[in-house]
């Protein structure tokens, strides 16, 4: 294995701020104690936004629709219909369950919905119109009874794109609020805003971090962190769609990593000149020349097996697979947010449209989890039910020698009620 180029540690991408950490802390506890007055003031001071309710009416949400051009809701409902429909198939896979054990022993589980889930929209440098899509559309799915959402205001107002997205995802209450004020107010309430069971949603570190330390209050999606792309390609691809590829996931911000793997010596040097020349004309390049001159990487392995483990090890958020035999990758790869497999796909198409969920795990976090999806959205929860004096007498004593031998003397007299009153012998 080889480095042709070599970026940041990831050590430093993934270093606490204690800054951070310090700001969000104090924000959500003035949020805690003064509710609707601390958000209108945090939205003041961070958003320069203050109106009468920061939850939009019907005839507010008409006017946001109405200054969208009839083609950009026509796309906006194809993204959501092609979320909408694999979410679909994805809730059709999630089966509840009821077996019968022993004799007369039943024990099964039941996906409940979480009743309440707060979407946040990122609406800052770039407005996240498809996160309405992957967040609000897959909780509707799951059967979320209470779907709300915020997004940060865009030029001092409601920005109508995300607004006209939210709607048409079907979300039951909106709100123009950003920030860790919005992340705030919809975990822990306030005086007009019913408090939320679970927070999904991408932001900035600041999002991130109010999410970290909300966690247990309420659920979370993920601890999200900068964007990530891999490129694994070989020569059967060239240089041009490589640098785009991975220029393209690099604009996402200055500290997002954008990684090159090749089995191609030729492929990687013609790929780092051919970035540079798409740097000069990218109108974001400001963005991802710095991503990639800090956090860029290529790398040569010998083989694709080594790749693999080479990608394995990063546990990236996006693999873009461009090889002769893609399939190879997703048969052996485990860790990654998701794979994107041949040069007819893209990363992009799973950002904005195609269908799968665009909120993925970054941080080496695909080591043990995916990213959001339906099955998020919904407890797996269990039970179990006795319908014979047998089978309660024959279970309760095993139950109580164990809990005899744990010292749970309480526990054990539960079991021995039971036998005594089912059993035939009713000796315990």
């Amino acid at each position: 294995m080889e480095y042709l180029k070599t970026g940041k540690d990831q050590n430093e991408v993934l270093a606490d701020d204690n800054a951070v950490k310090s700001v969000v802390e104090g924000i959500l506890a003035d949020i805690g104690v003064r509710g609707d007055t601390a958000v209108r003031e945090l939205s003041a001071r961070f958003d320069k936004y203050s109106p009468e309710s920061f939850r939009l009416d019907d005839a507010d949400i008409e006017r946001a629709m109405s200054k969208v051009t009839k083609g950009d809701l026509d796309d906006i409902r194809f993204a959501q219909e092609q979320v909408r429909n694999f979410a679909r198939r994805q809730r059709d896979s999630i089966r509840d369950l009821e077996v019968e054990t022993l004799p007369g022993v039943f024990l099964g589980h039941r996906n409940i919905p979480v009743n309440a889930v707060g979407c946040y929209i990122p609406g800052g440098k770039y407005p996240m119109v498809a996160s309405a899509h992957m967040s609000i559309v897959t909780a509707k799915v799951a059967g979320v009874k209470r779907v709300i959402a915020c997004a940060p205001p865009f030029g001092g107002e409601p920005h109508p794109a995300i607004i006209a997205a939210m709607h048409l995802a079907g979300v039951d209450e909106i709100y123009v609020l950003g920030g860790v004020q919005a992340i705030g107010a919809m975990a822990l309430g306030t005086e007009t805003l019913a408090p939320v069971d679970m927070i999904v949603g991408p932001g900035n570190a600041y999002v991130a971090e109010a999410k970290r330390q909300l966690y247990g209050r309420v659920g979370i999606d993920l601890f999200a962190g900068p964007t990530e792309t891999l490129v694994i390609a070989d020569e059967t691809v060239d240089a041009e769609i490589c640098a785009t590829d991975l220029l393209g996931q690099a604009e996402h911000g200055p500290t997002s990593p954008a990684i090159l793997l090749t089995t191609s010596h030729a492929l990687a040097r013609e790929t780092m000149a051919e970035v540079e020349r798409q740097l000069s004309v990218l109108p974001t390049a400001d963005i991802a020349r710095v991503a990639w001159e800090n956090y860029g990487q290529v790398i040569v392995c010998e083989t694709q097996q080594e790749m693999v483990s080479v990608a394995d090890r990063l546990a990236f958020e996006h693999v873009q697979v461009m090889t002769a035999d893609p399939n190879f990758f997703l048969e052996n790869m485990t860790n990654y947010g998701a794979l994107f497999l041949g040069p007819r796909t893209n990363v992009a198409y799973g950002d904005k449209v195609i269908g799968t969920n665009h909120t993925l795990p970054t941080k080496q976090a695909a080591r043990y989890t995916g990213g959001l999806w339906v099955g998020k959205f919904l407890k797996t929860c269990t039970y179990q039910r006795i319908e014979t004096d047998e089978a309660s007498a024959l279970v309760g004593d095993y139950c109580s020698r164990l809990c005899r031998l744990e010292g749970f003397i309480g526990h054990s007299e539960q079991a021995n009620i039971r036998v005594r009153r089912y059993g035939k012998s009713g000796s315990v």
